[in-house]
Formats: structure tokens, C-alpha cells, sequence
């Protein structure tokens, strides 16, 4: 199979460039996956292997492109989340997939689904495959988004070994802080639970007793910011004026679904505590007929391993139901 070369800007597959400023049409797909993640390429790998014509529209916004490394994942530990998807980009070209750097701004259902792009596009598909991920919505703590993914963390299994044994603070935005701070104390035997906004009064006895248990030191009193020092972490600044030595700080993100296409669509969501998410079977398929999701879009704790076997496993759904559907189409011809 002729390996495809990526297309950006107002260029058709052929690589030819686009003689207007109209919504020209890319082509037909029998599968259009829409993140080009972790999730996205490996649905895209799966399908590409499987003849299937397939088309990428990757917006370029990965969730975890703060981080300089992902870890848990088997033979690729340590790894650069870029450099992961580098690869993945090549690995998906040599069977064909074709990948276009955009933006879907909007999808209509009819015979096949029409996939409307930010550069005037529109592209055709059988079926979609939707890996648009979430958005983290970090505490609005001076200090915080500027570190994160480096000494300002949310998950103990991403970076607990590379700071095992460091002071640890937990910056509390809700009463769901006490599971992390009791989680983190897995890594270290030095953590401080700072209860930002959150009043002592809002801890269960439960909570106390635990956090205690554990040696967690709880701290009432607004976090003002964070101290750093040579472009390290150094301590925790409260509102008081106090200040608190710390060198990993770790927050709970408030995630924000990427459900804007499943609305469109009118895919069922349910709520839970980090969102609404699409209403799935296990191999993702959604309420509508036709739409797949996988990694972040179907839920908040999906990490990069997570993503890439939905994105496998919604691919060979997809792939056993393109089948199906061309044979029954045969059979009533």
C-alpha cells in the first residue's frame, strides 16, 4: 500500500493546493477519527492495517504535553509524550492513513457523516471514531499552571517514582483531596494536605483518621502561591504569610470533557464526579448509530495505555461492523 504524506493547510490528498477559499471537499472515508492522541493513532494504526481508507484530524493539543516524559506504559517508559506521537504518526502513514492538521468545528449526520473542518473543508466518512480528549482546568494559584507537569503534578502512577521521597504537598480543591494526599503518601512519608479553600469542617472523622494513619499533616489556610527558587519548587506560600518548604506539589485539575461533537451528534452523556461522558458499550460505540469515542473523551482517568487499547479495540468494532453492514447491503441487493 502507498504510504500517504500528511496534508496541512488548503491542500486535497493528492497534494495538490486548493485553487478556492470554499469548503472543498477532502473525500469519502470509510472511517474519519477525529484526535490524533494516543487513542486516535492507535485506532488509526488498526484500521490502516485493516484496508480500511481512514482519515486523522489531529487539532495538535495532547493532553499531556506539559509533561517531558510518560511512564506505565510497557517499553515505552520514559518516553516523551512527542516523541511517542512522532512515531505513531509514522506508524500509521506506512498503511495508507491519511492525517490533516485542523480542527472540527462541526459534524452532520445523514447518509454518512459529514465532517465540517476549521481551514473550509468538509470530509465523508462511514463511521467516526471521536479521541477529543478533555481539557485540565488547573487552580488558579500563581505558580501553578507555569509548573505544571514538572513539579506541579495530578497523578502519583504519571510521576510518583521520578519524585519518591520529596516533600510533598497536596493543594486541596475539594473534599476529594484527602483520597489523593492518602494516594501519594504511597511515595513519600513527608506530605502536607493544604486545605486551600476547603474548611477543616468539611473533612469527615473518616478523613482525619486516615489522613493521621497515614502521617499526612493537615494545613487550614488559603495557598497565596508557590516559592520557587532557580526555576525549582521550593515551598508553599499561604495567605498569612506563612510559608511551608515543599518540593512536589500536587493538584486535583477540574476536567473539562470535550464533548462539543457528541452534543452536535446527540449522543446520551452521563454525569460523574469529573464530568459528563458519552454513554459507551464496552467497545465504545455511543448512542449514535455509528460513532465511536475512546481515551478521555469516555472518561477522566484514561492514561496514555488506557487510550490506546480503546482506541484498538473501538477500530476492530468498527472494522467487524463495516464489514457486517456491506455484506448485509450485498445480501439485500
Amino acid at each position: 500500500m502507498t504510504q500517504s504524506k500528511e496534508l496541512t493547510g488548503k491542500k486535497n490528498p493528492t497534494g495538490e493546493k486548493d485553487p478556492t477559499g470554499e469548503k472543498d471537499p477532502i473525500g469519502k472515508y470509510d472511517v474519519i477519527v477525529v484526535g490524533g492522541g494516543a487513542a486516535g493513532l492507535s485506532a488509526a494504526l488498526v484500521l490502516g492495517r485493516s484496508r480500511r481508507r481512514t482519515l486523522v484530524v489531529d487539532a495538535g493539543e495532547p493532553r499531556n504535553a506539559p509533561s517531558d516524559h510518560m511512564q506505565g506504559y510497557l517499553t515505552r517508559d520514559g518516553m516523551p509524550p512527542a516523541e511517542f506521537l512522532a512515531l505513531g504518526r509514522e506508524e500509521i502513514a506506512r498503511y495508507g492513513v491519511e492525517l490533516v492538521r485542523d480542527r472540527v468545528v462541526d459534524v452532520a449526520r445523514g447518509e454518512d457523516f459529514a465532517v465540517e473542518l476549521a481551514g473550509g473543508r468538509t470530509a465523508h466518512a462511514r463511521r467516526l471514531i471521536v479521541t477529543t480528549g478533555l481539557r485540565d482546568e488547573l487552580p488558579t494559584v500563581p505558580g501553578v499552571a507555569e509548573r505544571f507537569g514538572r513539579d506541579v503534578l495530578h497523578c502519583p502512577f504519571c510521576h510518583g517514582w521520578e519524585v519518591r521521597d520529596e516533600r510533598f504537598g497536596v493543594l486541596a480543591s475539594s473534599p476529594l483531596s484527602v483520597h489523593q494526599a492518602l494516594m501519594v503518601s504511597g511515595w513519600s512519608d513527608d506530605v502536607t494536605l493544604f486545605l486551600h479553600t476547603v474548611a477543616e469542617r468539611e473533612l469527615s472523622d473518616g478523613d482525619l483518621r486516615r489522613l493521621s494513619a497515614a502521617g499526612v499533616k493537615v494545613v487550614p489556610g488559603e495557598v497565596a502561591g508557590l516559592r520557587v527558587e532557580d526555576d525549582r519548587l521550593i515551598g508553599v506560600r499561604l495567605a498569612d504569610g506563612s510559608t511551608h518548604d515543599r518540593s512536589v506539589v500536587f493538584v486535583a485539575p477540574r476536567a473539562v470533557p470535550q464533548t462539543g461533537l457528541m452534543e452536535r451528534l446527540g449522543a446520551e452523556l452521563q454525569e460523574t464526579p469529573f464530568g459528563a461522558y458519552p454513554v459507551v458499550d464496552p467497545t465504545g460505540r455511543t448512542t449514535v448509530p455509528g460513532v465511536w469515542t475512546a481515551g478521555n473523551a469516555l472518561g477522566f482517568g484514561e492514561q496514555v495505555v488506557h487510550a490506546a487499547s480503546g482506541g484498538y479495540r473501538a477500530a476492530a468494532a468498527i472494522v467487524g461492523d463495516l464489514i457486517m453492514s456491506d455484506l448485509d447491503a450485498a445480501l439485500e441487493a
